[in-house]
C-alpha cells in the first residue's frame, strides 16, 4: 500500500516532479515531463508498478525530514540501533538530461542500507530490458522510447525483475545514486557529479527565493514553501503551471472522483498572477501570461478550460485498468475529458488576467488587445448559455451563478482596460451587456427566501465559488446580499472548513461527500478580510495552515473525519490561495485603513 498522501515530499526540476515517502520510497514520477507516462506508479498500485526504495535494512527507530532551507532539496533522517543516516533527495535544474539524485550520508555509527529499484514505464505496466551500459558505467533500462541509466559505486544485482543493492554507510561516508532519463534512440546521457549537482541545486533555489518580496513574519516559511511549490509545478520551457503533478488521487477516499491534474487550467489564471506578482516574481508572471496568450490563441468559440503544458488541446481521457488505484479508489484516469466542456467563467479569468498584467505593468504582446476584443465579442453571443461550471460537473449544463459573474468580470475588465489605456473598443455595447449580466445575476441568482446567492438559477443550494463575488468586485463586501451569502455558507461548514458543494445535495455526481476544498476555505478568509473581519480571516487561515504536512505541502482537499489530505498533491490552487490570503492578511494588519490587495476592479 502507498503512503498517506500527506506523508509524501516533493522534488522536481521544473519540468517534472517526483513524490518521496517518509519510508524512502519514490512512488511517483512521470518522465520526462509532468504529463508523460509514469515510470514509478506505486502511488496508484503496488511496488510492482514501479518505485525506488532506499532505506535502512533493519528496524528504524525514528524518521524525521525537512527541506534544506528555502530549497527543494529533501533531507530524510533515519535513526536506527546501529547509527543515523541522512537520505538527501533532489532533482537538479535540468541541463542536458533529467536526473534524480539520492545521496546516502552517514551521520553516526554504521547503518546497513537496502535499495530496490523497480522501473515500469507506461504507468506501471511496461517491464524494461535491463543491461550494463556498453561503456561499463551504469545500468540501462530500456523500453520503447524510454531509457534510464543508474549510476552508483555500489554493486547491484537483479532479482525478480528488480534491481537491488545492499551496503553499509559509516559516519562521514556519502554513497551517491543517480538515475537519469534519456530517449532510448539517443546516446546515453553523460554522468553528472552528484556533489556538484547538490551545490548547483541549492544555489539555484536560494537565488530564486532571494528574489521574493514577501515579508510576512511568522507566515513567511509557509508562504515561501508555497511559492517554491508553485515554481516546481511550472514547466520551465513554456511557463505553463500544472494543477498538480499527479493523477487520480481521490477527492474522497475509496471514491470515483479521480481526475488527472497534470494540465494547466485557465480558471487559476488571475489567482496565479496575483500570487506571483505580489511576491516579486514578475518574470514568472510574464511567462505564465505568455503561456495563456499562446494557449488561448485561435477562435474564441474553441477556447478550453485547460490545456497541456505545451498548449496542447486534445487531452483525451482513458483508464489505466491494470492499476488498482490509490487505496482502491478507481478508476485511474489519464487525460481529462473536462477539457471539452463549456465553462463560461474561463472567459472572465482570461480577460481579468490580461487586465491584471497591464495594471502590474507587465510587457504585453501588441496583439493582446485584438485577441481580447475577439474573446469579449464572442462572449456577448454566448454568455446567456448554460455551462458546466467551475467545478466541471459532468451532468447537464446549468446557469451557474459564478459562471455568469465571471462573464460580467470579462466585460468589466475589458471596459476598464480600454478606458485606462486608450484602446479602441465598442464601449457602449459592452457597458450595456455588463449591466444586463449584473441585473440578470442579481434577479435570478439570488434567492430572497434563502437570503443568499445560490449555485445556479432556480437552485436552493449553495456553492463555495459564491465566496469570490466580493473579491472580483461584483458587489461591495458590505452589501447585505454578500454578507448574508457568506453567513449562509458559514452555517454549513464541515468541522470549520468549506465544502465546495452544498452538503445537503445528494446526487450521483458528488456522492460520497468529498473532503473540504482547501482553496475555498481560504476564499472565505479573503471574504472576511474584505469585510474587515481580520481576526476571523486569520482563524480560517491558521486552520488551513494546520492541515499542511510537516514539509508545508497541501493537497486539494482535507477529510476532517479521517484527518487526512485527499485529492491530487501537492495542489497548485491550494498553495496559490494560501499565498494570496497571506498577502491580504499582512496588508490588512500592516495598514488597517487601506483595502486588502485584491483584483483591480
Amino acid at each position: 500500500m502507498a503512503s498517506r498522501i500527506e506523508d509524501y515530499g516533493l522534488i522536481g526540476d521544473c519540468e517534472t516532479a517526483a513524490l518521496v515517502g517518509r519510508d524512502g520510497a519514490i512512488d511517483w514520477l512521470c518522465w520526462p515531463a509532468f504529463d508523460s507516462d509514469a515510470c514509478f506508479a506505486a502511488l496508484l498500485g503496488t511496488p510492482r508498478n514501479g518505485r525506488w526504495l532506499l532505506a535502512p535494512a533493519g528496524e528504524i527507530r525514528r524518521t524525521s525530514r525537512r527541506y534544506r532551507d528555502d530549497t527543494l532539496i529533501l533531507e530524510t533522517r533515519f535513526e536506527t540501533e546501529g547509527g543515523v543516516v541522512d537520505l538527501i533527495d533532489f532533482m537538479p535544474p535540468r541541463g542536458n538530461a533529467s536526473d534524480v539524485v539520492r545521496l546516502v550520508r552517514g551521520i553516526s555509527g554504521r547503518v546497513r542500507m537496502h535499495m530496490e529499484l523497480v522501473i515500469r514505464f507506461g504507468f506501471g505496466v511496461d517491464v524494461p530490458w535491463v543491461k550494463k551500459n556498453p561503456d561499463g558505467e551504469g545500468l540501462l533500462a530500456i523500453s520503447g522510447q524510454d531509457m534510464t541509466v543508474l549510476r552508483t559505486p555500489v554493486a547491484t544485482s537483479g532479482r525478480d525483475l528488480t534491481t537491488i543493492a545492499d551496503f553499509e554507510v559509516g559516519a562521514g561516508d556519502t554513497v551517491p545514486f543517480v538515475l537519469t532519463y534519456g530517449a532510448s534512440y539517443q546516446p546515453v546521457p553523460e554522468p553528472i557529479d552528484p556533489e556538484a549537482a547538490l551545490k548547483d541545486t541549492e544555489d539555484y533555489w536560494k537565488e530564486w527565493c532571494g528574489r521574493s518580496t514577501y515579508d510576512g513574519g511568522d507566515q513567511r516559511g509557509l508562504v515561501m514553501r508555497s511559492l517554491i511549490t508553485l515554481k516546481a509545478l511550472t514547466f520551465r520551457p513554456t511557463g505553463g503551471i500544472v494543477a498538480a503533478p499527479t493523477t487520480s488521487l481521490p477527492e474522497k477516499l475509496g471514491g470515483a472522483r479521480n481526475w488527472d491534474y497534470r494540465f494547466c487550467w485557465l480558471r487559476d489564471a488571475t489567482f496565479t498572477l496575483l500570487a506571483l506578482m505580489n511576491s516579486g516574481y514578475t518574470e514568472e508572471a510574464a511567462a505564465w501570461h505568455n503561456w495563456l496568450l499562446r494557449a488561448a490563441a485561435g477562435a474564441p468559440a474553441n477556447m478550453q478550460i485547460m490545456y497541456g503544458i505545451l498548449g496542447q488541446r486534445r487531452l483525451l481521457e482513458w483508464e489505466a485498468g491494470w492499476l488498482p488505484g490509490y487505496e482502491g479508489a478507481q478508476p485511474v484516469r489519464v487525460g481529462n475529458a473536462a477539457h471539452a466542456q463549456l465553462q463560461l467563467d474561463v472567459y472572465g479569468e482570461l480577460i481579468d488576467a490580461f487586465h491584471q498584467s497591464r495594471m502590474a505593468k507587465l510587457k504585453l504582446d501588441e496583439e493582446n488587445w485584438s485577441l481580447e476584443c475577439t474573446v469579449v465579442n464572442h462572449l456577448a453571443e454566448v454568455w446567456d448559455q448554460p455551462d458546466h461550471g467551475i467545478w466541471e460537473r459532468r451532468d447537464q449544463p446549468r446557469h451557474y451563478v459564478f459562471s455568469k459573474v465571471m462573464c460580467w468580470v470579462a466585460f468589466d475588465r475589458a471596459i476598464k482596460s480600454a478606458e485606462r489605456f486608450g484602446f479602441k473598443a465598442p464601449l457602449v455595447k459592452w457597458r450595456v451587456l455588463r449591466e444586463a449580466i449584473h441585473r440578470d445575476v442579481c434577479q435570478r441568482g439570488f434567492d430572497a427566501g434563502l437570503n443568499s446567492f445560490v449555485e445556479s438559477y432556480g437552485s436552493k443550494l449553495l456553492d463555495a465559488s459564491l465566496l469570490l463575488l466580493p473579491s472580483v468586485g461584483f458587489l461591495p463586501p458590505a452589501d447585505p446580499r454578500i454578507r448574508s451569502t457568506i453567513d449562509a455558507i458559514e452555517r454549513h461548514l464541515r468541522d470549520g472548513f468549506v465544502l465546495r458543494h452544498d452538503p445537503r445535495e445528494v446526487s450521483d455526481e458528488i456522492q460520497p461527500i468529498e473532503g473540504a476544498f482547501l482553496a475555498c476555505s481560504l476564499w472565505l478568509a479573503d471574504a472576511h478580510v474584505l469585510a474587515g473581519d481580520v481576526d476571523k480571516a486569520q482563524t480560517m487561515f491558521d486552520r488551513v495552515a494546520a492541515v499542511a504536512n510537516d514539509l508545508g505541502l497541501l493537497a486539494e482537499e482535507f477529510d476532517s473525519g479521517a484527518g487526512r489530505q485527499t485529492g491530487n498533491f501537492p495542489q497548485a490552487l491550494t498553495h496559490i490561495a494560501l499565498i494570496n490570503t497571506a498577502h491580504n492578511l499582512s496588508d490588512a494588519r500592516a495598514a488597517a485603513e487601506k483595502p486588502a490587495v485584491q483584483r483591480s476592479t
